[in-house]
């Protein structure tokens, strides 16, 4: 109690009084209820295994770290948790800065008797080589501002750190398969700890002559205080510790009372606490998903006009180039034909006959005109004309399908010549 010492000496026998006052009226200074707590709010940092509590204007802020040790003697298959408290003098003026002071034991001890001796943590589950490598799990609890019961907003602190923190995954390889491989989180995700139940510290303290009851002291409260009561119980209605503090006595029927309160409180605490981890690792699910980049989305719907247009085209080109070389095609077979005709009249004649003028010349009854070779070409030219007219024929079906459905995108074909 020598951290209120200070502003004891601040507080006026007028304050004193009105508060013991306003209690025998189940009335407390900040308005609330002799057995209400005040507002709490859970918070986590972006790693692992930090939690921030704040309790009314209590602030304290839990971290949780792990190290490879040797395990003691009497227990080399158990792991170790050790808790470490550290007053700040930014917190209150009272606090000095350095080696902790008797407040800040007796904080660290009480948690640690909370948590330790009520079997909490799984400390076998941290056993790596049984007699020469266990996880040490330590608990750094910051106080950042004092506004009243340090022990249970520390106590929450630690529960929540407890409940997000990972140590890494170890394996053994070597080439005797002792030594310990600790992989890193990007190569495998971390282990969570094994905690069987969450014990919550729920501190009462007694005032005034009567030994006025009331949960969640406040700083004024503590300074006027005669004596306080932590109880550890679970949800399951178990008492892990109590710790007693202060030369008051207090009647048994009494104790039995704050132990029924606390075992309502802790639950109510509990689900509080459980609560703001599944956010957290929802959040941490989360971040973990692998964020991929969108790729192209593709359009099933049904096509629309200028895509229709565009296909017409593209088939228009493909039967113009299609009929071009069916021109071609018939045209080389017509001069093939022509010359085979030519080399057989040759043949026939033995050379004498040849080919002699121009258009102005083609008369059947001319000299130098062959009558077989004309009845050929006139064959060959006859079947060119068929194919010709048949393609014309396409190309106007065509047209007339595009006169049916009239595209704006659609350019009219010309005509085919031969």
């Amino acid at each position: 109690m020598e951290q209120r010492l200070a502003n004891t000496w601040q507080m006026t026998v007028n304050e004193k009084k009105f508060i013991e006052t306003a209690l025998l009226s189940d009335l407390r200074v900040d308005g609330r209820r002799p057995f209400d707590y005040r507002r709490l709010i859970i918070k986590f940092g972006r790693e692992d295994g930090l939690s921030e509590v704040q309790l009314g204007h209590t602030h304290v802020m839990g971290y949780v770290t792990s190290q490879l040790v040797q395990p003691y003697r009497d227990r080399p298959n158990e792991g170790t948790l050790a808790i470490f408290t550290e007053f700040s003098p930014m917190a209150d003026p009272s606090f000095e800065a350095g080696r902790p002071g008797e407040s800040a034991v007796e904080l660290g001890r009480i948690i640690d008797r909370g948590l330790r001796e009520s079997r909490a943590v799984d400390t076998e589950s941290l056993c790596v080589v049984s007699g020469k490598f266990v996880w040490a799990i330590r608990i750094d609890l910051h106080i950042l501002d004092n506004g009243g019961n340090l022990v249970d907003a520390a106590n929450i602190a630690a529960l929540a750190a407890l409940s997000t923190f990972r140590r890494p995954e170890c394996s053994l390889g070597g080439e005797d398969g002792q030594e310990v491989i600790v992989h890193p989180p990007e190569t495998r995700e971390p282990l969570p700890l094994i905690i069987h139940h969450l014990p919550v510290a729920v501190t009462f303290a007694f005032l005034g002559k009567d030994n006025i009851v009331v949960v969640d002291p406040t700083h004024y409260e503590e300074a006027v205080m005669g004596g306080r009561m932590t109880a550890t119980v679970n949800t399951n209605g178990d008492v892990c510790a109590i710790q007693k503090a202060g030369g008051v006595g207090v009647m048994h029927s009494v104790i039995m009372q704050c132990l029924r309160i606390a075992s309502v409180k802790a639950a109510d605490m509990t689900t509080k606490i459980k609560n703001a981890v599944e956010s957290y690792k929802t959040e941490r699910s989360q971040r973990m998903i692998k964020r991929h980049t969108s790729t192209a989305a593709v359009d099933v719907s049904e096509p629309s006009h200028k895509e229709i247009n565009v296909l017409l085209r593209h088939h228009i080109e493909r039967s113009t180039i299609r009929s071009g070389e069916l021109v071609a095609s018939s045209s080389n077979a017509m001069e093939i034909e022509t010359q085979l005709s030519e080399q057989d009249e040759k043949q026939r004649d033995g050379g004498a006959r040849t080919f002699i003028g121009g258009p102005s010349n083609w008369d059947p009854l001319s000299k130098g005109v062959d009558s077989d070779a004309l009845k050929a070409s006139l064959a060959s030219h006859g079947a060119l004309r068929a194919n010709t007219k048949l393609e014309e024929s396409k190309i106007e079906n065509i047209d007339v399908f595009e006169q049916s459905q009239p595209l704006a995108d659609v350019n009219p074909v010309p005509p085919l010549h031969e």
